[in-house]
């Protein structure tokens, strides 16, 4: 409903500047929790100014130099779950239950009960809820009436818990097995637990987290996270071009774990987490080795195994329209890791990072279809430098299915410091199934000099490199796959596939 405004008038310059205050409805509460409004006019003094605030309607002036308005008003807030089908009701007839707790999901939102309607508090509240990854999608309705509006909030929830079953064979490890567990709605509260443990005829790995997040309802009380993991792979900084001197090689090897705090300001999500990291470089039988066949040292304690503790400090705001592949909006994330000099190698180092991420809607095709992979373009750009000693193993590693395509992993540089560049055109070829065209360009701004043993240098990594190509997307029950067909300007060519957006 447009509110117009009916009579107005006054002199603005001699109070320019002052805020006007608008005198809250009166609300009583009925017996199953909606509120019912009692005043539907609210009053708002003015002082010798033009009025502008919202939308009014019944403006007129009094003696006092008073108007009087009516605002539409947010008189109940709804929230219902549909399943698979869409449905409301299930097969007996009963309403959909979901697992999210209703009150959380109101706690999230900034329009309430009671508050005057806002367009745009409305659309930030309903891009809040798709962010969370415990939905798959979340539409609003609105019922209007004479001086109120209902909002009704349909939730369709992802399907939590999730067992993960998997295997495969790899060059360092040979054959393994692989199973996960993952939970992105622990107590219908948004808590989360992800594991996972590899088991091969060499070792056991394994990567834990659980995370409780910030909850706006409860300002007093902070998220936390909790992380243990245990890990080990063939080294993206020490590649095969030059091994260890019994010819095998260079094996990476990390355990450690984390604690952290988490709240969000505004619009920014914040996290402070203590580290702790072990590096160790090894052999095929898992030894550890000091130096390469050359003699260059693979650590900066001399031994072969570093420590790192860290406190890192993190920000990020999100205005994305959903967390899984969406359509617009951008991501912004900063982060400082300082190293402690506690252990092994004694480091103390500053490790600075930055990564933005811009989505824009485009309309190229043109043929207006629903689709899973909607038209669009994606850019990312990245950069960090590390001040300070570090681990050469723990260098910015460039080149790989997540870096510059065409690469393999680390084949670009091992810098101290780097720069990336990604864009990818996206496009739908039916429901599920989508194309992307994409170019990478990376640099390590000349750092890989100044990294301990310049391992970069004496593998003859190029420092800089570009590439391109063509990938495919297909949403499926296990979640997006990606295949990407990549170029690299040395005329190499890969294929790989793996789940996930690059970006």
């Amino acid at each position: 409903m447009r509110i117009q405004i009916a009579v107005v008038a006054i002199a603005v310059i001699l109070i320019a500047g002052e805020n006007l205050e608008a005198v809250a409805d009166s609300q009583t509460s009925t017996e199953d929790g909606t509120s019912s409004i009692v005043a539907t006019k609210p009053t708002l003094q003015i002082e010798g100014e033009y009025a502008k605030y919202g939308d009014y309607i019944g403006l007129t002036p009094v003696d006092n130099q008073s108007v009087e308005v009516s605002q539409r008003i947010v008189k109940d807030i709804q929230i219902r779950f549909v399943n698979t089908k869409d449905q409301l009701l299930d097969d007996k007839g009963q309403p959909i239950k979901g697992r999210t707790q209703k009150e959380f999901i109101i706690g999230l939102l900034k329009l309430k009960s009671g508050e005057v309607f806002r367009e745009d508090l409305l659309e930030a509240d309903l891009q809040r809820l798709r962010r969370l990854e415990s939905f798959n999608e979340v539409n609003v309705y609105r019922q209007e009436e004479v001086n109120s509006v209902n909002l009704i909030y349909e939730i369709k929830e992802r399907d939590f818990p999730s067992l993960i079953l998997g295997g495969g064979s790899n060059e360092d490890v040979g054959l393994f097995g692989r199973l996960g567990y993952k939970d992105e709605n622990i107590s219908g509260l948004n808590d989360k637990l992800d594991t996972t443990v590899q088991i091969s005829g060499k070792d056991v790995q394994f990567n834990g987290q659980f995370t409780s997040r910030y909850r706006p309802q409860e300002p007093n009380r902070l998220g936390y996270s909790i992380r243990a993991f245990r890990n080990r792979n063939i080294s993206g900084t020490f590649n095969e071009d030059i091994k260890l001197s019994n010819g095998d090689k260079v094996r990476e090897g990390r355990f450690g774990g984390s604690v952290g705090v988490l709240r969000s300001f505004d619009q920014w999500d914040a996290a402070v987490s203590l580290n702790y990291t072990r590096i160790s470089l090894r052999d095929r039988d898992y030894k550890v080795a000091q130096v390469d066949s050359l003699g260059n040292p693979l650590s900066v304690s001399g031994t072969g195994i570093d420590d790192l503790f860290t406190v890192l400090f993190s920000v990020s705001k999100d205005q994305r329209d959903r967390r899984e592949n969406p359509t617009q909006g951008s991501i912004l994330t900063l982060s400082t890791e300082q190293a402690i000099p506690i252990g092994l190698g004694n480091i103390s180092s500053n490790r600075l990072q930055g990564d933005y991420i811009q989505y824009l809607p485009v309309s190229w095709i043109g043929n207006g279809r629903p689709t899973d992979n909607p038209e669009m373009l994606a850019i990312n750009f990245q950069i960090g430098t590390t001040i300070g000693d570090f681990p050469p193993a723990d260098a910015f590693n460039i080149g790989g299915l997540d870096s510059v395509r065409g690469y393999g992993y680390g084949k670009v540089a091992s810098g101290r410091s780097y720069g990336l560049a990604s864009i990818e055109y996206r496009f739908p070829i039916s429901y599920s199934i989508g194309g992307v065209l994409f170019t990478d360009f990376a640099s390590d701004f000349g750092s890989s000099e100044t990294v301990l043993g310049e391992p970069g240098v004496l593998r003859d990594k190029p420092g800089s490199g570009f590439g391109y190509g063509l990938g495919l997307r297909v949403k499926s029950s296990f979640g997006l796959i990606r295949g990407d067909l990549g170029i690299s300007d040395r005329g190499e060519l890969r294929f790989e596939v793996t789940t996930g957006q690059r970006f």
